[in-house]
């Protein structure tokens, strides 16, 4: 399961740059290249993003990124525009001009190790996550520690995806893709008893997840709990069936 963390820009007023600060490499301001017509075109950008409307949404972020050549966060719009059009090809593009643009910002870096993971070079994704790490200013931690974590995995780095997501951990421990990667580490690794420990924290905080569901009745199958073991597959089916009423007792 694809649990990869993508930070897009934010639209609070006054708060745009602040998430994912926007770079002018053009070497100066020029005739018609308005940072805070940048600033305001992506704002609206993101809203339409949000509310789906794709079209809209792209258009206004070309035209941030004309206002303002080089824009790392209308590049990481366009991206995400292009990725809910599963233009994966184009996607990746935006995010490198994103990072390109600005080497020092971990938003840019997360978001392009995340999309080099997802299509099949989670190897060179790793050396990003490590990039946004680097940045003081970078918002989210535990975020990109999740994500290096997962792509670890994919690598062929079990090793480094558990001190990955054990780092995560440690700086926000309700973090759902570290807890989930680490039950399915323990699992594979056939340590049941921790495996379990993490399924139930992980349940605890998405009850009606049906990858931990799943998880769950099988950690519970080899501990030898089959009562346990048969609850779980209750629930899985209850929501599977489209019940809003599945028994939550563990």
């Amino acid at each position: 399961m694809n649990r990869l963390t993508f930070i897009r820009p934010s639209t609070g007023k006054g708060e745009f740059t602040k998430v994912a600060p926007t770079y002018d490499v053009s070497g100066g301001k020029k005739k018609g290249q308005d940072p805070g017509d940048a600033a305001m075109l992506l704002a609206s950008a993101t809203m339409l993003y949000q509310r789906g409307d794709l079209a809209g949404a792209e258009g206004l972020a070309r035209k941030a990124l004309k206002a303002q050549p080089g824009s790392g966060d209308a590049n990481t719009l366009l991206g995400l525009v292009a990725s809910a059009r599963s233009d994966e090809a184009a996607a990746g593009k935006f995010y490198q001009a994103a990072s390109a643009a600005a080497p020092g910002n971990g938003i840019y870096a997360n978001n392009y190790g995340g999309w080099l993971c997802a299509n099949g070079r989670a190897g060179e994704s790793l050396d990003w996550f490590d990039r946004a790490l680097a940045d003081p200013a970078y918002p989210t931690p535990a975020a990109a520690l999740a994500n290096a974590g997962e792509c670890a995995v994919k690598a062929g780095q079990p090793a480094r995806a558990e001190t990955s997501w054990r780092g995560a951990l440690a700086l926000d421990a309700n973090n759902l893709a570290a807890l989930a990667g680490m039950a399915a580490l323990e699992f594979g690794n056939g340590r049941y008893l921790e495996a379990r420990a993490f399924v139930e924290r992980w349940l605890a905080l998405a009850p009606d997840d049906a990858a931990g569901l799943s998880l769950a009745a099988q950690t519970e199958q080899k501990i030898g709990d089959n009562v346990a073991a048969s609850r779980y597959r209750s629930r899985l089916q209850a929501i599977s069936s489209g019940s809003t009423a599945a028994p939550r007792t563990q």
